[in-house]
């Protein structure tokens, strides 16, 4: 009898293991759940949280910073904690939130944008006063606002010697890591050409309406202006509507760039009205579930932090791929490989690149879950 009890708590044991070891995750949106690009970042998400068995809320907070901070707030201090807890730093807030994760159990990690080195420096030591943030995930910003820059003054028309090109660019903020990063890109880009000018840089928020007014009036200002380079889709958008209503023409009078590549701006290269789109950042949430859960899953005295992490998500959508890319952010078909972290790859090659995320074709008759899998050690999956 007592070995049948026994067996049975063993059993109840693992059976209660199986069922409630599921790790839960919220992750503080900053942007707002109308807004497609953080639509699509939720999605993959949501994928990945999925395929690990990860348990995910995603709380909207409309770059309101002190909703987020109320938001955070209720998350670590409430009755009802995650495991982990996932931030923006936008808008210079991971500070806060850090101190209000003294004491509260909850795991911090931070993606798109982490902490910068003046808050590093006035925070001190953080592992030793915040063991519980355990590290971030960026994407590559810099390249990204450096090759779309690039590819976009490599359209313009050709010049001859003595003249100029007049550019305008817009930026995000001015406290986001993101948009500071993009920014220096695309400046790196244009001193490697002198014959490009910048007119000016505005910052837009990253909002299309503002976009719209502040193009309006350097349109006015700046009538030459050739090309047009932004931070994001929404921005991009704002300033062709300013342009339009001038009667130019995207695409042909001014040339325009983005960076996001949701399915609005696949669909604006397409018809030519967007020039120069770089894709993949918004695969960053989904990335983060699969570190993540690679921290969660190790055994607890091997865990070790996962420090800040930077990977090669932006890339230049080239024409010939833009349809394609299009049809699986329709359907947000992408798959996300759980080895991806123990492939040493760049650009394209890399399992990170958006081309390499694609479903397979239907002539494959490949795998088509949400995630790839295959054995450590073997080389990246194919994009087919």
């Amino acid at each position: 009898m007592k070995a049948l009890y026994a067996g049975w708590l063993m059993l109840c044991s693992c059976l209660w293991a199986g069922t409630t070891h599921a790790a839960s995750v919220v992750f503080l949106s900053p942007g707002a759940a109308s807004d497609n690009y953080w639509q699509s970042y939720s999605r993959v998400m949501q994928t990945a949280a999925d395929t690990t068995g990860m348990s995910l809320k995603i709380l909207f907070t409309e770059r309101d910073t002190r909703k987020l901070l109320d938001l955070a707030r209720a998350t670590l201090q409430g009755d009802e904690r995650p495991d982990y807890l996932l931030f923006s730093n936008e808008l210079n807030i991971a500070p806060e939130v850090l101190r209000m994760s003294v004491g509260s159990g909850v795991k911090l990690f931070a993606v798109n944008n982490t902490l910068t080195p003046d808050q590093i420096r006035i925070l001190g030591d953080l592992p030793s006063r915040y063991p519980s943030f355990i590290g971030s995930l960026v994407g590559n910003d810099e390249e990204g606002g450096y090759l779309t820059a690039k590819r976009l003054i490599s359209l313009a028309a050709p010049i001859t010697d003595g003249q100029v090109i007049d550019m305008l660019a817009f930026s995000g903020t001015n406290t986001t890591p993101v948009s500071l990063l993009r920014e220096k890109g695309m400046l790196r880009a244009l001193a490697e050409h002198p014959e490009v000018h910048l007119r000016q840089i505005v910052l837009g928020g990253w909002r299309r309406d503002r976009a719209l007014e502040q193009a309006r009036v350097l349109f006015k200002r700046y009538p030459q202006t050739r090309l047009v380079w932004a931070a994001n889709e929404q921005m991009a958008f704002g300033a062709m509507d300013a342009l339009r209503e001038r009667g130019g023409k995207p695409g042909q009078d001014v040339l325009f760039s983005a960076i996001n590549g949701t399915s609005l701006s696949l669909q604006a290269q397409l018809n030519g009205s967007l020039s120069v789109v770089a894709s993949g950042h918004f695969t960053l949430g989904g990335w983060a579930i699969i570190l993540l859960h690679r921290y969660d899953t190790a055994q607890r005295q091997a865990r070790q932090q996962i420090g800040a992490r930077i990977i090669d998500v932006v890339h230049v959508v080239e024409p010939q791929d833009a349809q394609r890319f299009l049809n699986a952010a329709r359907g947000e078909h992408y798959r996300l490989d759980i080895q991806a972290f123990n492939v040493q790859a760049s650009g394209e090659a890399s399992p990170f690149s958006l081309k390499g995320m694609l479903p397979p074709d239907h002539s494959s008759g490949d795998n088509r879950s949400g995630v790839t899998r295959r054995s450590p050690g073997s080389g990246p999956a194919s994009a087919r």
